[in-house]
């Protein structure tokens, strides 16, 4: 159906894929943790926007510039490198924007920020893209004249389980947090482990290469 062939095994790739600790879970489990659990949920809904962006751009076979220029790929991989830094420093110097567990997010352009960031995040990740462009024409049977539908369709799977996953851990994250807040100063220093994280995840991200 679809032009997909083991569908079964797909989704069950697709939960052990989103299982798996990665810059996405690392930078939602980040902001739920020093922001509280309606950050991270704006976080996993920017994130997951990002994946239908790399969903689309699959199928539509623009990722393939990606995977084809060293240019393309290395321009994408350090904006995106640069952002998490920026994004980083922003938690340790504390600027304005980014709160505490006991100072959450309450107003829509705040929470629109953070969705953005989460756009950002996965959309400047190269690899993603690639990730697609190998991962899921695995799926497609070879008599299928368009891939743009089968790709699509597995890669609302992949978004619908990576979602529940990333919804799980903002929640927790969240919560943890919670309980430590009758500890001294304990979002000082969850902000300041979140900004080194995004610091961490972002010279990771430059030090990608293409494969």
């Amino acid at each position: 159906m679809f032009g997909i062939h083991d569908f079964p095994f797909f989704v069950f790739s697709c939960i052990l894929l989103n299982i798996t600790p990665g810059q996405d879970t690392m930078y939602i489990i980040g902001r739920s943790l020093a922001q509280g659990r309606r950050a991270g949920i704006m976080s996993v809904l920017g994130i997951m926007t990002g994946v239908l962006v790399h969903t689309l751009l699959a199928a539509l076979g623009l990722s393939v510039i990606l995977a084809t220029s060293s240019l393309a790929f290395a321009v994408v991989k350090y904006t995106g490198a640069a952002y998490l830094v920026w994004m980083g420093v922003g938690f340790l110097i504390n600027r304005n924007g980014t709160q505490t567990p006991g100072d959450r997010p309450t107003g829509q352009p705040e929470s629109w920020k953070i969705f953005k960031q989460g756009v950002l995040t996965n959309v400047l990740n190269p690899k993603v893209a690639l990730f697609f462009l190998s991962f899921l024409p695995q799926f497609v049977t070879v008599q299928t004249q368009s891939v743009f539908l089968p790709f699509m369709v597995l890669g609302l799977v992949f978004f619908t389980t990576g979602g529940i996953w990333c919804l799980f851990l903002a929640t927790a994250a969240a919560w943890l947090a919670d309980r430590f807040q009758g500890y001294p100063s304990p979002g000082g220093l969850l902000k300041k482990i979140t900004g080194a994280l995004f610091i961490v995840l972002g010279i990771r991200l430059a030090l990608v290469k293409a494969t």
